[in-house]
């Protein structure tokens, strides 16, 4: 109660963690978002559902179910946050002008940013935080001005295709002489992103050698050291266009089929809504090359 006898609101916390658990469907993944234990996150949850006086989740052996009454409030409070996030990311901006944080793929941060990353320093006078993950950020709620991955921007956000992304084997030059047709790869070492792994069926699959099995194969968990193990000459990758085009430009790999390739998803900047403002104007148009100074929507997709 406070001094005049009214039943104190909810805590911010308990709000929150409601939020979070009823968006993922569970306590485990809230915690994570929150940076708490998944106990914190059903302390939380319960002692709003007291103050309530009604569940706001049936606890299921198999997860979490919104009754009724969870049903009813999630939209509006996950509205508020989303309001607060934002404001916080407009706080941020205002407050450090000069800051960028951007999230990747490992592989692009590596192959594609980094060879950029003094550049565009160098052209805005930015201090850089590069976030590396395999799953896109949420970028409603993380502090994350801007991401690179490949395939759609998600909901909320806008995507500008940097690059389109071509699949086809690479390897070493000295390897190339044995390589005349795909079926030459049966005595190859086929080299992969363990992620990617559907990459070389679906090649070998357009290019009638679907049933191929090669000598050997090798799988990494990053694309990186899969493109070091190929310009050691260790084997045949197949190689993503937006990555491995430094390599084939200085002749350190080649495409020993030539043009046989498959299309690929492009890579793209996601903007976050509010990331087309005036601070990140031109950082967009420096990432996106040759995107015209007056129309950079005009090699925009929107979701």
């Amino acid at each position: 109660m406070d001094p005049a006898g009214r039943a104190a609101p909810p805590s911010l916390n308990a709000l929150r963690a409601f939020e979070a658990a009823a968006r993922h469907g569970g306590y485990v993944a809230a915690a994570r978002e929150l940076h708490v234990t998944p106990a914190a996150i059903g302390a939380q949850v319960k002692g709003l559902e007291a103050w309530l006086g009604r569940p706001l989740f049936h606890r299921r052996p198999n997860g979490l179910c919104l009754t009724p009454e969870g049903r009813a409030v999630l939209p509006s409070l996950t509205t508020a946050f989303d309001a607060v996030n934002q404001a916080v990311r407009v706080m941020r901006a205002v407050a450090r002008p000069r800051s960028l944080t951007l999230a990747a793929l490992p592989c692009i941060a590596q192959l594609w940013l980094a060879p950029r990353l003094p550049g565009l320093q160098a052209a805005f006078d930015l201090d850089v935080a590069i976030l590396t993950r395999d799953d896109p950020p949420d970028y409603a709620r993380e502090r994350v001005d801007l991401g690179l991955y490949f395939g759609e921007a998600p909901a909320g956000c806008t995507g500008v295709v940097l690059a389109q992304d071509n699949l086809f084997p690479v390897c070493s030059p000295s390897l190339a002489a044995a390589l005349r047709h795909p079926r030459d790869l049966s005595a190859a070492t086929l080299l992969h992103d363990s992620v990617w792994r559907e990459d070389w069926p679906r090649w070998l699959a357009h290019h009638g050698t679907g049933a191929l099995r090669p000598a050997r194969e090798a799988a990494f968990s990053l694309y990186g050291i899969a493109l070091d193990a190929a310009l050691a000459g260790h084997g045949v990758l197949i190689g993503h266009s937006a990555l491995v085009g430094e390599a084939l430009a200085a002749g350190r790999l080649v495409a020993p089929f030539g043009d046989r390739v498959v299309a690929g998803a492009p890579l793209r900047l996601i903007v976050p809504e509010g990331g087309e403002g005036e601070r990140l104007a031109g950082v967009i148009r420096w990432l996106s090359g040759d995107a015209p100074r007056g129309g950079l929507l005009d090699r925009v997709d929107r979701c």
